[in-house]
């Protein structure tokens, strides 16, 4: 019998090692997200039983479910025990987050608004100075203690740091708070400004329950109305405060599913806890100001979200609150998701529902307490509904601003809301029906919003668009039969100033002439011209742009204009020196 020789088999060690690795499947970036289940593969090689077999390969797949409410006691604090862990790490700038980019960014970009829309920080400085009080003002401050640094991870059981967190938290109601009384208008914002800076340091130095009781603490400011007619300066206060909150959340996050080197005990399900528990012990406002983290949790977070924030808002019951949280709401939804234009929508139709409140008694007794009236306590709500219209009439369809104006329309006591739409609606959108909103203006009641106000308003779409020919002489005698009739010299002129424009667009010198002689009529007694000085220089100069030619200029008018120092530079007006051509209510054609 021949003996028989076996030779062993030439192996492949490159080859076999990297059939035992685990597969790499692509991955678009928009559909990372670190709190998906993560789904493993894993390839391994068996040696053949039985001759001539070859290596055979078998596939395991776990899928693992994170549950943020499970992991309570896993011994992670996501509050700070992630900064402690690595304090040789160095803490994420904006500069370093806007340099990797937002999830998805780049992928959809209508999920940004153009350079067309105007931001809320062009309309924050005027808030702060037309919303003024002289009266006291009152503010709760936070006595901050050592208290807020949290224990060490290894020498702290779970249950005495849940303990001590809570112990924390409720010391905020447990006379951790003192009370300033009687401060100026200027001595508030400071403390605001105070309590801003506060917020920064407890954060950089890991305080993060301290951070969070300077949240909640002004979340609570914006429920207090003792104060009325400093409210919108209030709200834009107390919001640079909630801005700054998510921004620091949403960095730090975004730094911990980025960090390629994941912190000790970072993990998928302690991002969705930390998420998760600051949302339930913070107020409605810092959780919108959190909105952009829901990102981190489903791809649909920010989309399920904004409706649950409007469904919130219906239970506020303060009128001016409720408008303010919806403004908000409309503010920091335009910049995380202004693509969920239809969520947002709402707001402005829940505000129709609930603008009865705002002529109830409720509301009517707070006004009688501190003797602020009607006209005055409406103008409180301009700022908010004009940026809540601003946001749904975005790149809105005509069909849809046709529905709104509608339902103002059939709306009591609508005056305030068609103001808001005249100043938010595009100007192209109110020039053609610039006659209807003239019907409107007609019916309005004027104790509760001044007509002027209104025609000044309608007076700024039209000097950026023009109405029909054959409409526009009618919309000229219409406005002016009003602003006429102004008795006050200042509301007079903020109202002609606006106009003069429309009738240098579209009318000849003897329109413009009859519209200088009412001007003079009304500013001349008690020399009332001095104190309005920059509108009378707006109307000259509107005057000469659209008139070029001095022949014509002097004909209409012999103009006295006396420059003032230099320093100043400023245009000294001289009405006694204008010629005075007797007022005509209408204009000719």
């Amino acid at each position: 019998m021949a003996a028989v020789q076996w030779h062993s088999r030439a192996r492949r060690y490159e080859s076999e090692l990297q059939s035992c690795g685990l597969e790499v499947a692509p991955v678009e970036f928009s559909d990372y997200h670190p709190l998906k289940s993560i789904t493993v593969t894993d390839s391994k090689s068996r040696k053949g039983a039985r001759k001539g077999s070859t290596s055979s390969s078998s596939s395991s797949s776990s899928s693992v479910a994170p549950d943020p409410l499970s992991s309570m006691l896993d011994g992670t604090d996501p509050l700070s025990m992630f900064a402690a862990a690595s304090a040789s790490e160095s803490p994420l700038t904006l500069s370093q987050s806007s340099s990797t980019g937002d999830l998805g960014r780049g992928k959809r970009r209508e999920d940004e608004v153009g350079v067309d829309f105007e931001p809320w920080s062009s309309k924050r400085g005027e808030i702060l100075a037309r919303f003024t009080t002289t009266e006291k003002l009152s503010i709760n401050l936070f006595m901050g203690s050592d208290k807020g640094k949290a224990p060490s991870l290894a020498s702290s059981a779970v249950s005495e740091k849940v303990r001590t967190r809570l112990e924390e938290l409720d010391d905020l109601e447990e006379g951790s708070q003192r009370e300033l009384l009687n401060l100026s208008q200027q001595d508030y914002v400071n403390r605001i400004e105070e309590l801003n800076q506060s917020l920064k340091e407890a954060w950089a130095s890991d305080q993060k329950v301290k951070a969070l009781k300077i949240v909640i603490q002004c979340s609570k400011l914006l429920s207090d109305t003792a104060v009325i007619q400093f409210y919108p300066s209030k709200f834009v206060l107390i919001t640079d405060i909630l801005d700054t909150f998510g921004r620091l959340v949403y960095e730090r996050i975004w730094f911990m599913c980025s960090d390629p080197r994941p912190l000790p005990g970072m993990s998928c399900v302690s991002v969705c806890h930390c998420i998760y528990l600051m949302s339930l012990i913070t107020c409605l406002h810092s959780e919108v100001a959190l909105l952009k983290c829901n990102r981190f949790l489903t791809k649909c977070g920010i989309q399920e979200t904004v409706p649950r924030f409007t469904a919130m808002i219906r239970g506020i019951g303060d009128p001016l609150v409720a408008v303010y949280a919806r403004a908000y709401l409309c503010r920091i939804g335009m910049e995380v998701a202004p693509h969920l234009k239809d969520s947002l929508n709402k707001n402005f139709f829940d505000l129709l529902g609930t603008f009865r409140q705002i002529h109830g008694d409720s509301v009517q007794n707070q006004l009688v307490l501190q003797r602020v009236e009607i006209p005055v306590y409406l103008t409180l709500y301009s700022p908010a509904i004009h940026w809540i219209l601003q946001c749904v009439s975005y790149r809105a369809p005509e069909a849809l601003l046709t529905e709104m104006m509608e339902r103002c329309k059939n709306l009591g006591n609508n005056a305030l809301l068609l103001n808001s739409v005249m100043w938010a609606f595009r100007a192209e959108f109110i020039a053609t029906r610039a006659t209807d909103f003239i019907g409107m203006i007609k019916d309005c009641d004027e104790a509760g919003f001044p007509k002027h106000l209104l025609f000044g308003s309608l007076g700024r779409s039209l000097a950026c668009a023009d109405p029909p020919e054959a409409e526009r002489l009618p919309i000229l005698n219409e406005a002016w039969k009003v602003i006429t009739k102004v008795r006050s010299p200042q509301d007079y002129i903020n109202c002609a100033e606006i106009w003069v424009e429309f009738t240098c667009r579209h009318f000849t010198k003897r329109e413009v002439n009859t519209v200088l002689s009412d001007i003079i009529k009304h500013m001349t007694p008690d020399r009332a011209f001095e104190d309005t000085y920059p509108q009378l220089q707006s109307v000259i100069r509107k005057i000469l742009t659209y008139f070029h030619d001095f022949s014509v200029l002097f004909s209409m008018v012999r103009l006295d204009l006396t420059f003032s120092s230099l320093k100043q530079s400023l245009v000294r007006i001289d009405l006694t020196s204008f010629s005075v051509i007797p007022p005509q209510e209408r204009f000719s054609g």
